[in-house]
Order: structure tokens, then C-alpha cells, then sequence
């Protein structure tokens, strides 16, 4: 596992568009030695910079933070961990989130609360409905290939508007207008999908679903890069959603 990651290190310095972009989105080094006072044991742990021992944590461990921290979310006892000055500091040259997070952009969902994360911790894409277009898969790949994430979670909703507003225009009750169209689009195969039967609540629901595990579907699917980290077990995607009622996440698959 060291020789693959130290191998994409090389690789990175090797090209320097990709060492430019490394620049831009904020570089990928491993964790700082020292933590910060907000750091606990229950967060991921420190590199071993002088040994050359890889930091990363597996999907498991990094779900398992996601967990315990939506346990604190909703018990509301949040930590808000990684969120002084010193910490945000460490993190100027160098980030490790624990995983990549693709959501909705709805403001009532934000993941570093939802989760109780801090800076650092989090690579977090987010567009309404969770939909998929050609600068969200790159930065998702950039979340696998670059950052090394070890988690990629497509977190949904309920109550998401996006997936109302395709409802509602595939039942002929509204119709989208300007490049609302366009999301609208992207999300009508998974409400198509779902049984004419449900009623409204229980339909709105089994879509938000749909669409959710449809997104982690066309991830592989239409990344190579993805598709390979998966296929090379270094990632696993998890599909989630999040219920606005009870501030819970509830995994999926």
C-alpha cells in the first residue's frame, strides 16, 4: 500500500498541470505531526512523517467517524472539531480529508455540521439533487486520484426540492425554466424509476433514493480513474440520506 500511494506521489510531480491544480484546490501533503487542541482520539490520526508510514485510514474507519459525528449532531453535543486558528493554519499547505462528499447544494444540509467536521476533513461537492455533470465527476476524481480519499458518499435528502421539481414536471404540474431544465433532466430517470403506487410522501421518498444510488451507480461508470479505485479496493461509495426531521443519516448501501 505504500509503494501505490508513494507511486502516485510520483506520478503528480511528474505532470505539472496536475501539480498546478494541486496548487489551486489547496495541495494533498499528510496530516501535520502535531494536532491541534480540538483534535480527539475518535478523529483520524497523526502521519508518521519521520518513518514515511502511510496516514490514510481505510472507507471503514472514515465511515465510522462520519457516524459517530452525526451521533454528536443529533444528540447535540457537537464537537466542532479542527476549527481553530492553529488547525486551519496547519492546513494551509497541505489537506487529507477522510472523504469525499457529494450532496445536495440545499442550505439545510450542510455535511462538515451534519457530520461534525471541521476544516481539513471534508472534500465536499455539492449540486442540487446530487446531479452529475462534467466539473462534479472531476472533482470527485480529483477527491479519489489527488487527495486520496477513501470514501465517496452520496449523500441525499429528504424533502429535496430538485427531485419535487422533476416530480412535479413529470406529472405535467409545472415545468422547469432556464438550466433548472437541465437538473431537472438529469434527475427524471429516477423518479421514471419508482412505483406509480406510493403516495406523495412515500413517493418523494423512494425517488430522492433513486436518485442517490443511481449518482453512486454512473460514478464507476463514467470515471475510469474512479472505476479503478474501486475495482483496486482503494474506495468504497456509500449511498446515504439525510432526514431533515431528525438531523439522522441513514446509510443506504
Amino acid at each position: 500500500m505504500i509503494d501505490a500511494y508513494d507511486g502516485r506521489f510520483s506520478r503528480r510531480r511528474a505532470f505539472g498541470l496536475l501539480t498546478a491544480a494541486a496548487a489551486t484546490l489547496g495541495g494533498c501533503g499528510a496530516y501535520p505531526s502535531t494536532a491541534s487542541p480540538s483534535t480527539t482520539s475518535a478523529q483520524r490520526p497523526a502521519a508518521q512523517d519521520t518513518d514515511g508510514d502511510d496516514p490514510r485510514i481505510g472507507p471503514d474507519e472514515a465511515w465510522h467517524m462520519l457516524e459517530a459525528g452525526n451521533a454528536r449532531f443529533i444528540d447535540g453535543t457537537p464537537q466542532h472539531p479542527h476549527s481553530d486558528s492553529s488547525w486551519r493554519n496547519s492546513l494551509i499547505d497541505e489537506q487529507h480529508p477522510i472523504a469525499s462528499i457529494l450532496s445536495c447544494a440545499d442550505s439545510r444540509v450542510p455535511p462538515e455540521l451534519v457530520f461534525d467536521q471541521g476544516f481539513g476533513d471534508l472534500f465536499t461537492i455539492r449540486s442540487a439533487g446530487e446531479v452529475l455533470d462534467e466539473a462534479v465527476l472531476g472533482s470527485l476524481e480529483y477527491g479519489v486520484e489527488h487527495l486520496d480519499t477513501p470514501l465517496v458518499v452520496v449523500l441525499g435528502h429528504s424533502g429535496c426540492g430538485a427531485v419535487q421539481a422533476t416530480i412535479d414536471a413529470v406529472r405535467g404540474d409545472a415545468q422547469p425554466r432556464g438550466h433548472v431544465a437541465a437538473l431537472v433532466q438529469a434527475v427524471e430517470p429516477a423518479v421514471l424509476t419508482v412505483s406509480d403506487d406510493l403516495g406523495e410522501d412515500e413517493f418523494l421518498a423512494a425517488s430522492v433514493n433513486e436518485q442517490a444510488r443511481r449518482v453512486a451507480e454512473a460514478l464507476p461508470a463514467r470515471s475510469s480513474s474512479i472505476r479503478r479505485a474501486v475495482e483496486q479496493d482503494r474506495i468504497q461509495i456509500v449511498v446515504a440520506v439525510y432526514d431533515l426531521a431528525t438531523g439522522r443519516v441513514e446509510r443506504k448501501l
